[in-house]
């Protein structure tokens, strides 16, 4: 008679006891384990972190602003039409921004791509796409006629150049670190989504043994 009650029980402490997560998830106040609760399924439901997303608006940013100053300087020389026509169909390497401009849409669909479609935690895309745009560049201000044409041979190349740059900054330091720093903390406060459900399980589970107990204790 005392062998399924002593059975269960000896089944049921051998499976708390091989949670070592559980116990550390009890070891902390309920609005600490709580506040967890929350952030974690916070950042599951998002799916991207906020650092990484504000690294893909920069990207876009880096295109969008491209694309203005191109515009503009399409407009300062004479008209969008006539200079597009000049500077796409007939494509001067040593004159032409439009090279320039291509180079930001390339950027930005390959980070994006890399970082936000993919989420890549490496940083062999960004160092990819800044090497390019260097090499590029400082191949295009060397070989290219580019100061001669005014402001806008300065600018483009070296905006370009600084917000590539920046990108890689920002990527290096700040998204990869944040991301394994919070990915670190989770894991040594050994939170999972099992251990969490079986932390909201637990007073179920000691009320049984208690029961268990009890009727050990009757039956002896």
């Amino acid at each position: 008679m005392n062998r399924v009650p002593g059975d269960a029980e000896n089944a049921h402490s051998s499976s708390v006891e091989s949670c070592p997560s559980l116990r550390d998830v009890h070891s902390i106040n309920p609005a600490q384990l709580m506040a967890r609760i929350e952030s974690y399924e916070g950042r599951e439901k998002k799916g991207i972190s906020d650092v990484r997303r504000t690294f893909c608006l920069f990207v876009t940013f880096d295109l969008l602003f491209i694309t203005l100053l191109w515009i503009i300087e399409l407009n300062v020389k004479g008209g969008i039409e006539t200079t597009l026509e000049k500077e796409v169909l007939q494509y001067d390497y040593s004159s032409s921004y439009f090279d320039i401009f291509l180079l930001a849409v390339f950027r930005f669909k390959v980070l994006i791509l890399a970082y936000a479609m993919c989420r890549l935690r490496h940083w062999w895309a960004i160092a990819f796409t800044t090497a390019v745009t260097s090499a590029f560049l400082l191949a295009k201000v060397i070989i290219s006629q580019l100061f001669s044409q005014g402001a806008f041979g300065y600018v483009l190349p070296i905006i370009s150049f600084i917000l590539a740059w920046i990108e890689t900054w920002f990527l290096d330091f700040k998204v990869l670190p944040q991301e394994a720093e919070e990915e670190n903390s989770k894991l040594c406060f050994g939170i999972s989504p099992l251990s969490l459900q079986l932390a909201m399980c637990h007073p179920i589970l000691s009320g049984r043994r208690m029961l268990l107990s009890a009727s050990q204790s009757l039956a002896g």
